[in-house]
């Protein structure tokens, strides 16, 4: 069973979401502090994020940046900031996706169900054999780790959003073969 973090302090909208996401089989735990959320993350083990940007302890903001530098994991902002400049902000620092609120709550749980298939589909899935091949993919000077979802050039580690990380290894898995702008939203991330 896929295990979710929620990180809100509004208990009724953690408690919201806590409950449709469990009645579609998910189980999860709730985190109300921002100080508390990579302490939580380095101890246990969860398939996605669910985080707020207004929190005490530490912003979401920071949490994001913070776990895209430490865990490999999806990140889906749920926030009442509707700004533009908070959306980019969001997504510029690794969150997968960016819900405003109010939000639906099955458009929630469907959100969650397609950034755990595409992470699953990504990283070929959470319980890969251990000694199973990294399928590492090498262009140029360039080497990507799917497993690990870690990129290097010239020996040097570079951090990649999950978004730009699913681009370029999908890129790179079919090379010298032309795509539209539709057909890279439909192949990687299912959108029509």
């Amino acid at each position: 069973m896929e295990k979710i973090l929620i990180v809100e302090d509004d208990r009724k909208i953690a408690e919201l979401e806590r409950d449709y996401l469990e009645s579609n089989g998910y189980e999860t735990a709730i985190l109300a502090d921002g100080s508390q959320v990579i302490p939580e993350l380095e101890t246990n083990s969860y398939d996605l994020v669910l985080l707020d940007v207004m929190l005490p302890g530490c912003s979401g903001y920071e949490i994001c940046r913070r776990i895209r530098d430490e865990i490999d994991i999806p990140i889906l902002m749920v926030t009442a900031r509707t700004e533009a400049v908070d959306v980019i902000r969001g997504l510029g620092l690794g969150a997968d996706d960016y819900i405003t609120k109010p939000f639906d709550p099955s458009q929630l749980v469907a959100r969650v169900r397609s950034h755990l298939r595409r992470y699953a589909r990504l990283t070929g899935g959470k319980h890969a054999e251990d000694g199973e091949e990294s399928g590492r993919i090498t262009v140029g000077d360039v080497v990507i780790e799917p497993k690990t979802w870690k990129v290097w050039k010239k020996d040097k580690e570079l951090k990649l959003p999950n978004r730009k990380f699913e681009l370029l290894r999908f890129l790179a898995e079919n090379p010298n073969i032309v795509f539209s702008k539709e057909e890279l939203f439909e192949k990687i991330w299912g959108f029509d």
